[in-house]
C-alpha cells in the first residue's frame, strides 16, 4: 500500500500481525559472553512505532529497559557528525561496510588500518575518541548522554551491573583500541576512549525510546514529538546511510535485500529502524542469531515493513 495513504488504524493492525508473527518465531540465544545479558529473560518481546506526525504506538514489552549495546554507535555517530561535520568523520574513520563481524580485528587491517565506519566496534571506539572536548571524560560523557536524550526524548540511565560486566570482559575491544592507537586512529587517551564506549553500550533504553530516536532521524533530524531540531537534514541522511550499509554487520546486505529498511542492531536484543519520511521503529527481543542480531526483533520489523509496504528502494 502507498505509504502516503497509511492510516493509524492500518499501522496498528500491521503491528499486531507483525508482533504475533515475531512471538511465534523461535531460535537464537542471549549474548552469553556478557554475563549480564546472558541472564535477561529471553521471552521478552517489545515493538514500538513512532510516526513522523508524532503518533507513537507500542505492543508487548516496549517499555522494558535493556542494554542499548551496539545501537549506541548510532548516537555517537550522530554526535561526531554534528561536532566535526561529515567529511571529517569520513576522513578520520570512514563510511564503508566491512562485511565482517562487529568486533573484527582483521577488518581494520584489510581496510588499510582504518576503522571503516562508526557503526562497528573499531569505528565506535575511534568515534568516542573524537567526541569533544578532548581529555575531559565528564564533559564527553555529558555530550554522549545529551545526544541520547535529544534523540530519544527522555533520560537514559546507566545500568551499573552491565557496565561492570562489560568492563570485566571487553578483552577484544581493548586489543582493538590499542591497535587503532598504533595506526593513529585514536584521537584522545586510549583508556578514556574505550571506557566511554563501554559506558555508552551500558545505557538503558526501551523499544519506545528507540522508535522515537529513529523517527527523529526519519523526520530529517527534527523530533516529531516536540519539534526540536536535533540534527540537520543532511546529517540525518548521512546517518541513515551509515545505518543502511552496516547496521546488521555481515548480514546487512541480506537484511536490506529482504526488507529494504535501514536498521541497526545491538546484542542486548534491540533494533532501531529508520523509514525516512514515514516512521521510526524500535524492537526488543534478547535471543540473537549467529551475527548478533535479534531473531524475533528482525521478524517483527520485517513483517511490519512487508505489511505496510515500507521499502526505501521502491521510490
Amino acid at each position: 500500500m502507498p505509504v502516503d495513504k497509511l492510516t493509524h488504524n492500518q499501522v496498528e493492525a500491521a503491528m499486531e500481525r507483525a508482533f504475533a508473527q515475531a512471538k511465534a518465531a523461535t531460535g537464537g540465544e542471549n549474548a552469553h559472553y556478557i554475563p549480564y545479558l546472558a541472564n535477561v529473560d529471553p521471552s521478552l518481546l517489545g515493538l514500538s512505532v513512532c510516526l513522523v506526525d508524532g503518533t507513537c504506538l507500542s505492543l508487548g514489552d516496549a517499555t522494558h529497559p535493556f542494554g542499548v549495546e551496539s545501537i549506541s554507535k548510532v548516537f555517537t555517530a550522530a554526535l561526531i557528525l554534528k561536532q566535526l561535520g561529515p567529511e571529517a568523520v569520513r576522513e578520520k574513520i570512514g563510511a564503508d561496510a566491512t562485511g565482517l563481524p562487529f568486533n573484527s580485528i582483521m577488518a581494520i587491517i584489510l581496510e588499510n588500518h582504518s576503522p571503516s565506519t562508526p557503526l562497528v566496534n573499531a569505528g565506535a571506539i575511534s568515534a568516542c575518541s573524537l567526541v569533544g572536548p578532548a581529555g575531559d571524560a565528564d564533559a564527553k560523557w555529558a555530550a554522549v548522554t545529551g545526544m541520547f536524550e535529544d534523540l530519544c526524548g527522555s533520560p537514559v540511565p546507566l545500568i551499573d551491573e552491565l557496565y561492570r560486566s562489560e568492563s570485566a570482559t571487553n578483552f577484544d575491544n581493548r586489543s582493538i583500541a590499542w591497535l587503532l592507537k598504533d595506526y593513529g586512529r585514536i584521537y584522545d587517551d586510549v583508556d578514556l576512549s574505550l571506557d566511554l564506549y563501554t559506558r555508552q553500550c551500558s545505557l538503558a533504553v526501551t523499544a519506545e525510546q528507540l522508535a522515537r530516536a529513529a523517527a527523529t532521524i526519519a523526520n530529517g533530524g527534527v523530533s516529531p514529538t516536540d519539534g526540536c531540531e536535533v540534527l540537520s537534514a543532511d546529517l540525518a541522511r548521512k546517518l541513515t546511510s551509515l545505518i543502511c550499509t552496516v547496521g546488521f554487520y555481515q548480514s546487512a546486505g541480506d537484511w536490506l535485500y529482504r526488507t529494504g529498511i535501514p536498521a541497526k542492531s545491538g546484542v542486548g536484543g534491540g533494533i532501531l529502524a529508520v523509514v525516512p519520511g514515514v516512521m521510526g521503529i524500535g524492537a526488543f527481543a534478547p535471543p540473537l542469531d549467529a551475527a548478533g542480531n535479534s531473531v524475533r526483533g528482525q521478524e517483527a520489523v520485517a513483517a511490519l515493513g512487508e505489511g505496510l509496504g515500507l521499502n526505501v528502494f521502491q521510490g
